[in-house]
């Protein structure tokens, strides 16, 4: 076990004492600054990103729950200020991003391990970059490691205005996919559509799935699904012979039908980013760098909260009327 060592500087950071509601996101402002270990960076946070698993893990359900208390947050993105011993990939006063984080990212400082860590492009910002990490990984292991994408394909992308759902538009329509989206509001239709989909349809309407069926033709190949409690079934209803469906996101169960994967020999996987193997951070890390430089990979951000407003930020990422980009805390 690493022994954790810590400055005798101190940071403001977000502290969660007991899992539960967002009431028990506290703001404290002398927790001491860490120190990075062996193959870690210490990174000086300038925004960090919100994404749903941060209220899982909150919540104290999520299937891994850190130690109380706790600082909340993966995505971050800001400057190296520290590097620990063994590193060489990065150096203090890099632009860089991270999609985990040791210490918790809602802090004005923050370690990572370099696995983890990737060099910003100048053209993002460093909102931007606070987007990349989980939305941006997770979508292109979801479609490329996970499904198997081939150029000629078409993907249904569930959610496609929240922070993965993007994501997985501009990534398949860089690599030659056809794209179906889904959003809950005109403003986020309008948002997938400019993003490159060639559908969108509002999940809300009744008969959406109808007119998927009636419209694309040639059908569904791959589902990417941000909410399989609710989903699924009509997944199953509507991927083509031998499709595949990715479960993202899920709040709860949903009772299915799986004589239906049978006929059409469908296949329904889950997605975890940090189950990840080498290999694919190698192939992850080497592609999304190229999509930063190219400016084919670019975030949309919904909005930006203070750091004392995290509360607030982790109640809109889950409680909204519809995903609208991603949302970020700015800290510097």
């Amino acid at each position: 076990m690493i022994t954790r060592r810590f400055s005798s500087l101190v940071m403001k950071a977000i502290r969660v004492a007991k899992f539960g509601g967002v009431e028990n996101l506290k703001l404290e402002t002398d927790i001491p600054i860490p120190i990075p270990s062996d193959s870690e960076v210490l990174i000086k946070i300038h925004a960090a990103g919100i994404n749903p698993v941060d209220t899982y893990i909150r919540t104290g359900t999520y299937s891994r729950v850190p130690q109380l208390p706790y600082t909340p947050g993966q995505d971050a993105a800001g400057v190296v200020e520290a590097v620990g011993e063994g590193v060489t990939q990065f150096k203090k006063g890099d632009r860089v991003f991270t999609m985990t984080s040791v210490s918790g990212t809602y802090a004005e400082f923050a370690t990572a391990n370099i696995k983890f860590v990737a060099h910003l492009d100048d053209k993002l910002s460093f909102a931007q970059g606070a987007s990349f990490g989980v939305p941006y990984y997770t979508a292109y292991k979801s479609l490329f490691l996970r499904a198997q994408a081939k150029p000629g394909e078409t993907v249904l992308v569930h959610g496609a205005s929240g922070g993965v759902g993007l994501a997985a538009v501009q990534l398949a329509k860089s690599h030659g996919l056809r794209v179906v989206g889904t959003a809950g509001t005109k403003e986020g239709l309008d948002l997938v559509k400019k993003n490159g989909a060639d559908f969108v349809y509002n999940h809300r309407e009744p008969d959406y799935l109808d007119k998927v069926i009636k419209e694309v033709e040639g059908g569904i190949d791959i589902v990417l699904e941000m909410l399989a409690n609710v989903n699924l079934q009509n997944d199953l209803n509507i991927v083509n012979f031998r499709g595949r469906i990715v479960v993202i996101g899920c709040r709860g169960s949903i009772q299915i039908n799986p004589r239906l994967s049978m006929g059409k020999e469908s296949n329904i996987m889950g997605v975890a980013l940090m189950t990840s193997t080498e290999a694919d951070w190698k192939e992850m890390h080497a592609a999304l760098q190229a999509g930063q430089r190219t400016g084919c990979l670019v975030p949309h951000i919904g909005k930006i909260y203070s750091l004392k407003e995290a509360d607030r930020a982790q109640n809109d990422v889950i409680n909204n009327a519809g995903t609208f980009g991603n949302l970020v805390l700015q800290i510097a």
